[in-house]
């Protein structure tokens, strides 16, 4: 069979599941070609279909997430290996980056809060050369997967990874802080939401749900934030559709004062915490 057709009939079998079929066929079969996308198209349509696509295809048909399958995603122009221990980087995230780029170019020391795959982070160090940053998660394997982004990113020497709860006492002892940015995207999932079988069956549990209203990791971690920025330092964190209030309120009773960014979708996505103004 030729690429075209194995092509051709992969999108209707994922046709019942995806709303991106074609997509998910193309990449699927640029993957196993080991080829781009682009290239895929140009040159490689009527090559022979090789073996293992089947596969790939029926992984996708039981919702596995294409990032998962092809072990990779780009988020702020940047390739970030994934894996089921973190969350896949999204592009609404990409307004927290763009924030802290907008709101401090000369930030030098950079926490990371729930570092995941690592694309926070190192997005912001890749686009601030005089920045170092500091990474805590409590998963070891996202831990593990972050580092790997790092190093293949050349940004290991700015980058430390550390293992840490913020739901623990004393985690926050050995960052070495205080930080100019701070950056959070804290699990924010109510735990009885609906959500897709890609992402219910497949990300990790402990960095999607947060208690019946997805705040119990905001009520912990953001009266931590005075005690971990530097003077005029600023924190960013993400919240989930109808949160705002919620969040910002908390960090108003803690002595922060809020103001709030929007996705491209028109939805708030990011609270910058700063001191309250007098």
């Amino acid at each position: 069979m030729l690429v075209v057709e194995a092509v051709r009939l992969a999108a209707a079998r994922l046709a019942e599941g995806s709303d991106t079929a074609r997509l998910d066929a193309e990449v699927l079969m640029a993957h196993a070609l080991g080829v781009t996308r682009s290239e895929l198209l140009l040159r490689h349509m009527r090559d022979p279909a090789p073996h293992g696509y089947a596969s790939l295809v029926e992984r996708r048909a039981a919702h596995e997430p294409i990032a998962y399958i092809i072990g990779c995603q780009e988020f702020f122009g940047l390739p970030f290996a994934v894996t089921p221990e973190v969350l896949i980087p999204r592009s609404d995230s990409e307004v927290l980056v763009e924030t802290a780029l907008a709101r401090l170019p000369g930030a030098r020391r950079v926490l990371d809060c729930g570092i995941g795959s690592g694309a926070l982070l190192l997005a912001v160090l890749a686009h601030l050369p005089e920045a170092t940053g500091c990474g805590v998660d409590r998963a070891p394997g996202a831990l593990a997967v972050a580092a790997r982004n790092a190093a293949a990113l050349g940004l290991q020497q700015r980058a430390r990874m550390i293992e840490a709860d913020w739901r623990e006492s004393g985690w926050s002892d050995s960052l070495g802080g205080p930080f100019d940015l701070i950056l959070a995207n804290p699990p924010y999932v109510e735990d009885h939401a609906s959500l897709s079988p890609s992402v219910r069956d497949f990300e990790p549990a402990t960095a999607l749900f947060a208690g019946p209203e997805g705040l119990d990791d905001y009520r912990v971690l953001i009266p931590q934030l005075p005690g971990l920025l530097a003077p005029g330092g600023l924190a960013m964190v993400e919240i989930g559709y109808g949160q705002a209030e919620a969040v910002a309120a908390i960090g108003a009773v803690t002595g922060l004062d809020s103001a709030l960014y929007h996705d491209l979708g028109g939805r708030t996505r990011v609270i910058v915490f700063s001191a309250l103004s007098r």
